[in-house]
């Protein structure tokens, strides 16, 4: 019996299949069972005990208690969006400007891309725990006051008039001077996007802006013509990592954290964890359904 030829797509969605099934092997042997477990320890009172653990089934009370009666869970979760909802156009944009900086041919290019590199290394590990720790925190405090605290400040008031009396609204530019304060919070989380833009650039075609130059095409309509096209499908993937990053990063995953083993309440530590997890799921849904209808796919 002859099998039938497969066409050029069809092989795409097997190649596809076969690209995420060792992530669909370790997710269903790792992560689906303790996935069932902590939703069942949502729903439940759950007590060490010399023999184990004992689960009491206590139903919504749980959640209630975290949306409701919890100090601070609502508000870290509140505050964990909008700082998303702040920080991720800076990166992406911050990201994509400078991989197509390093994506030109200088002198110390390999150097330069491996500066840029170094957050990601310094995000991970012990090197991270220094940075969140009291030793990090109290030399950054230290060094702001040895430099002069007001100095920083001060610019940003400068930089706050100049753009004002330029014409700008004033709500574009708090934004603008809050990006500017939160300079080393956007670089360290800029990494790995850098990276993805970077090697999205390398494999567009030469020949392309070659025609484009041919036509008279300026660098600028070179870039909004065929780089930023180009390159959208990475715009949206950049988007789900630095929004997964920036949940991962923030101080409402330590307090889920710090519920379960610092006062061992699982339960409620596994409501926080499923609250978590719907509102991520929400944040992620609204951002791909709008960028997804403007992001360009080249046919093959």
């Amino acid at each position: 019996m002859r099998f039938k030829r497969l066409s050029l797509e069809q092989k795409n969605k097997y190649y596809g299949l076969y690209f995420i099934l060792p992530w669909f092997i370790g997710f269903l042997f790792l992560f689906f069972i303790p996935l069932l477990s902590s939703l069942r320890y949502s729903f439940s009172n759950l007590k060490v005990t010399n023999d184990g653990f004992s689960l009491d089934f206590v139903g919504w009370t749980n959640f209630r208690e975290a949306l409701f009666s919890h100090e601070s869970y609502v508000r870290l979760l509140t505050e964990s969006v909008v700082n998303i909802a702040v920080n991720t156009p800076l990166v992406i944009i911050f990201s994509l400007f400078f991989a197509v900086l390093l994506n030109q041919k200088f002198r110390g290019r390999v150097l330069a891309r491996a500066i840029f590199f170094l957050p990601v290394i310094l995000a991970s590990g012990i090197i991270a725990s220094i940075e969140n720790g009291d030793l990090m925190q109290s030399v950054v405090r230290s060094a702001n006051d040895t430099t002069g605290g007001g100095l920083s400040i001060m610019k940003n008031l400068e930089l706050t008039v100049l753009l004002v009396e330029s014409g700008m609204s004033i709500t574009y530019v708090e934004y603008l001077t809050g990006a500017v304060s939160r300079i080393y919070e956007i670089v360290s989380q800029s990494g790995v996007q850098i990276l993805i833009f970077l090697a999205g650039l390398q494999s567009i075609s030469p020949s392309l802006y070659e025609a484009a130059k041919i036509e008279g095409s300026t660098g600028y309509e070179s870039f909004w013509k065929i780089t930023f096209p180009m390159i959208s499908p990475l715009i949206l993937t950049n988007l789900v990592y630095t929004i997964i990053d920036s949940f991962i990063r923030d101080e409402t995953s330590r307090l889920v954290v710090n519920t379960a083993f610092q006062k061992f309440e699982f339960g409620l530590s596994a409501a926080m964890g499923w609250i978590y997890f719907a509102v991520i799921a929400l944040v992620l849904l609204i951002t791909t359904a709008l960028v997804s209808r403007k992001v360009f796919y080249q046919d093959s």
